[in-house]
Formats: C-alpha cells, sequence, structure tokens
C-alpha cells in the first residue's frame, strides 16, 4: 500500500511540475515579481520622473537664507547634496536663471521683508510633485523661523533649543488596547504584502487538487486508479503532492524576490529612502519583535490550513462530473479565503470586537486573522493556541467523516446539480 501511495504522490506533483501551465504561471509571476520590485526603474526607462533627481538652485537676497534652508533641506530629505533632491547657490540673478532653468530644476529666492524678515519665490518650468513641494514649503517655514531668530539676536544656546524638535511623551489613557500610531501605518502597508503571497498559495492549492481530480473524473480514469487504490490512499497522496508542490512554489516566489532586490540594487544592498522610513516605522511600532514571537505559531497556522484547504477542495471536488462543477465549487472556498485576507487586514477598524475576535477562531479564516488580531495586540497567544487547537478539531473531523463523502463522491457520476449530491451524500447512513 505504501508503493502505491508513493507512485500516486509522484505521480501527481510530476503532473503539476512538468506541465506547461506551471512553467507559464512561474515566467508570469517571475517577471511580475521582478517588475513591481523594480517599478521606479522602469518608470524611469519609459521616460517617466519616479526617481527623478531634482536640483533647487538658491538666490540668496539676504546673504543668510541659503546656508540655512540647505540644512533644513539636508535634514528632511536625510542626503547630503546627493540623491533626489539637492541645493546649491546660484550666482545668477532672476531673469537669467528664468531662461536656463532645466525641466528638473527649481529656483528659490530669498528676499528680505522688513514685516516677515524673509520671503521667498519658487520658480519651476512645469509641476513640482506634491511630496517635493512639502519638503520645499517645510525647509522654507524653517528657514524663516531660523533667519528670524538670528535677525533678532536671539543667544545661539537659546536659538537650538527652540529649533530643536519637541520631546513628545505619548501616553494612552484608554481602557482598550490601543494601537500605536507607527504600527496603523504598517498594519496597512508591511501587513497586507506579508499575507498576499500565502493568499495566493491557497488559491493554487485549491485549483491543483479540485482540477486534478475533476480531470480524473471527467477523463473516467477515477475508475481504474480507485479499483487499484483505498479512496483514502488517493486523496491523501493529492493533499500530499499539491502541498509539496505549494512549497516549491513558496520557494520559488521567494527566489523570485531575491532576484527582484538585487536587480534593483544592483547586487549592492542599498535601501531606498521610502522603503528605509517605512522599515523605520515597522522596527519602532514592534511590529518585528510581535512576529517573531508569533512565528512557530504562524508557521503552524499555514501548514495546518494548507491541510485544511486540501481536504476540503479534495471532498468538494469528488463530487464534480465536469468543469461547470469544479468552478461552482471554487466559489465558496474563494469568498471564505477572500473574506479572511480584508478582514486581516481591516482588524484594527473593529477595535477588539468579540466579533472580530471570535472570527479568529473559525478554521479557514483564523490563518489569516489570528496573526493580524496578535500584532494589533487585540488576542493573546492563548487566543492563537486555541484558534490551532480547533484548526486541528476541523481537520481530524474533515478526515474522519470527509473520508466518506469522498468515497461516495469520488465514482458519483450522476446528472443532478453537485450542491444536491453532496447534501445526499451527507445524508446517507454510511457517514
Amino acid at each position: 500500500m505504501s508503493r502505491k501511495f508513493s507512485f500516486l504522490t509522484k505521480q501527481s506533483l510530476n503532473k503539476k511540475i512538468k506541465s506547461k501551465w506551471f512553467l507559464g504561471i512561474n515566467i508570469m509571476l517571475a517577471i511580475v515579481v521582478i517588475a513591481l520590485i523594480n517599478i521606479n526603474s522602469i518608470i524611469s526607462f519609459f521616460g517617466g520622473d519616479f526617481n527623478k533627481e531634482v536640483k533647487i538652485l538658491v538666490i540668496d537676497n539676504t546673504e543668510v537664507s541659503y546656508q540655512v534652508f540647505k540644512e533644513s533641506m539636508n535634514t528632511l530629505t536625510k542626503e547630503e547634496d546627493t540623491g533626489k533632491i539637492t541645493v546649491k547657490e546660484s550666482t545668477q540673478n532672476e531673469e537669467k536663471l528664468k531662461k536656463k532653468l532645466k525641466d528638473n530644476q527649481i529656483a528659490i529666492i530669498f528676499n528680505n521683508d522688513e514685516e516677515n524678515f524673509v520671503s521667498s519665490k519658487i520658480i519651476s518650468n512645469e509641476k513640482i510633485d506634491n511630496t517635493t513641494y512639502q519638503y520645499i514649503t517645510q525647509g522654507l517655514n524653517n528657514t524663516k523661523t531660523n533667519v528670524a531668530l538670528t535677525k533678532t539676536n536671539t543667544d545661539p544656546t537659546l536659538l537650538a533649543k527652540i529649533s530643536s524638535p519637541m520631546e513628545i511623551e505619548r501616553v494612552v489613557l484608554s481602557n482598550e488596547k490601543s494601537v500605536d500610531e507607527n504600527m496603523e501605518m504598517v498594519m496597512g502597508t508591511v501587513f497586507p504584502t506579508l499575507i498576499l503571497p500565502f493568499f495566493m498559495l491557497i488559491i493554487f492549492l485549491v485549483q491543483m487538487i479540485g482540477g486534478e481530480i475533476c480531470e480524473e473524473k471527467t477523463t473516467k480514469s477515477m475508475e481504474i486508479i480507485i479499483s487499484n487504490v483505498s479512496p483514502k490512499v488517493h486523496l491523501f497522496s493529492k493533499v500530499l503532492a499539491s502541498n509539496i508542490f505549494i512549497l516549491i512554489q513558496a520557494i520559488l516566489l521567494v527566489i523570485y524576490s531575491v532576484l527582484g532586490i538585487l536587480i534593483s540594487t544592483k547586487g549592492q544592498l542599498q535601501i531606498d529612502p521610502n522603503v528605509d522610513t517605512l522599515l523605520t516605522a515597522t522596527l519602532q511600532s514592534g511590529f518585528i519583535n510581535k512576529v517573531l514571537t508569533l512565528l512557530p505559531a504562524v508557521i503552524i497556522l499555514m501548514v495546518l490550513s494548507f491541510i485544511a484547504y486540501s481536504l476540503i477542495a479534495g471532498i468538494l471536488a469528488s463530487m464534480t462530473t465536469n468543469m461547470e462543477d469544479f468552478s461552482q465549487i471554487q466559489t465558496p472556498i474563494m469568498l471564505v479565503l477572500l473574506a479572511g485576507y480584508y478582514l486581516a487586514i481591516m482588524a484594527g477598524m473593529f477595535n477588539g470586537s468579540t466579533f472580530i475576535r471570535v472570527l479568529s477562531y473559525i478554521p479557514f479564516l483564523s490563518c489569516l486573522i489570528a496573526p493580524s488580531l496578535y500584532i494589533l495586540g487585540q488576542i493573546t497567544m492563548i487566543d492563537v493556541v486555541i484558534s490551532i487547537l480547533i484548526l486541528i478539531l476541523t481537520i481530524f473531523l474533515m478526515t474522519r467523516y470527509g473520508l466518506k463523502i469522498y468515497k461516495i463522491g469520488i465514482l458519483n457520476y450522476s446528472n443532478e446539480k453537485i450542491w444536491t449530491r453532496f447534501a445526499k451524500a451527507i445524508k446517507s447512513k454510511d457517514i
């Protein structure tokens, strides 16, 4: 029996990996993943200005504003004369500078102002993008403050204290568990990105195991297979082969991501300023620490969820007689999976309600919702363990009773609607 099980598993795995579909979908995935990671380079290649350097040329008629403005911009953009925004002083007058101004250049003119100490003028050939304009206006406001303090002969030590950022102590008085502001940003950006591959892999898994069983039934090859092996061996071989396939696919996704990062950084591990800002917020929020603490439980939840989705896809696929039936069985599975994905992303909006906490215990949803709620601080590790135990119980029940449904459905070629056949199989005395 073990030989037959190994043979069926190997045959099923080879059928998936050596297919043209596998080759085609992985070529497409590789292109999409690498392209997304290198989207800035692609935009620039086609004439976009996603990563275009902006040069700010300053005419300082106050004799004190340029250096202050330059230091302020360097602080804001975390650059020292290099990068996306550079600041240099111009020796030309306003009229000559206007005539020679290029599209990637912005001219700023500082003038003395009796009432407001200093005024400025921004000149460009075209519209300035919103992010760059915000940097410039913030730099100008900082410049005005510092120039004003200098002109009023304010003590340098006092000037430094006035100009320094305010120290903020964050205190939350609510009795409810609150989410750090950085964590809210991370959960809206980093977390959806992390769970998206898991979401995609489950979709592949359901399509693989369900599609293969449906194909064997429609080609009548199922009768030959079942005459040589038991339905139990047949189902478990499909589950094992499909999960090994998903593991291989996950490794390939990691490889595509690494290739994309290497191409993006040209082999040098340089971090984009925008990514650096997000990474800093991620570290400050404590997201990484919570993920590392939860990692063993998450791995267990993922493995159990793959098995659970494999079993339900296989059991439902046993009732199919054509590809139309297979499309019908996919719909409820995909809807449940999609609901879990969006609930996990929007978990913070529920603010620890009983509703979302109960959903974190429900099999097929817990793999997505439970980690999200734990990171947000709305549930504890005990709740995650309860979700794992419920999922194990669900797999046990599907293995015990689902196998009987599978045995009935695998050779059922009735013309009745698929859900009618499924209902009859459940009501059968053999269950």
